[in-house]
């Protein structure tokens, strides 16, 4: 039997990860990309290590994916795009939590709160890399010649990241035209 369980983050809270996530972003500008990607490689692998909590350790996987991302040399992502990405890893370079990693069942809580707003924030992002993946696993199934295929994935690569932008580009101005803020209400950056 499983049990869902909501949790409704206040003004008040989400002004709280947005501050946290200022003081990542000021750590993603002293430490390089390696250093980012490695250490929240090295919660995930915690993460895996300790036995999380299933809901936990969901939430957490999607770490994974935004390394694969920037790691990724085919996707070849945007300067713009890949620093929102490494801004958001950044946050899992600070031992110092809300809830320390180490309380059992709850300590990794807030990092899967954190990557669950993250990938609110990144979610143009994550499917265009997702969509991008599973054409390039399409061309390679076809057995494409290697001058063909770079020619493929090159141009869907520019497709998907046009699309990613403009999204991203028509959400605020849909935000701005309804009298709404420049921000979204869980918006980290």
């Amino acid at each position: 039997m499983s049990l869902k369980v909501t949790i409704e983050l206040s003004n008040t809270d989400l002004g709280h990860f947005r501050r946290v996530m200022r003081e990542a972003r000021a750590v993603a500008e002293q430490r390089g990309a390696e250093e980012i990607m490695a250490a929240a490689g090295s919660l995930l692998a915690r993460v895996h290590e300790d036995a999380a909590p299933d809901f936990i350790r969901d939430r957490l996987e999607s770490i994974r994916g935004l390394i694969d991302m920037l790691r990724d040399e085919e996707w070849k992502l945007p300067d713009a795009e890949r620093s929102r990405v490494l801004n958001a890893l950044a946050y899992f370079c600070e031992p110092e939590d809300m809830i320390p990693d180490e309380v059992p069942g709850l300590g990794l809580l807030d990092d899967a709160i954190m990557v669950e707003l993250v990938v609110r924030e990144l979610r143009h992002e994550i499917e265009a890399y997702r969509d991008f993946c599973g054409f390039r696993k399409a061309q390679d199934e076809r057995g494409e010649d290697a001058v063909n295929r770079e020619a493929w994935l090159d141009a869907r690569r520019k497709v998907l990241q046009s699309r990613m932008r403009n999204r991203r580009r028509r959400e605020r101005e849909r935000r701005r035209g309804t009298g709404g803020s420049r921000r979204s209400p869980f918006s980290l950056f």
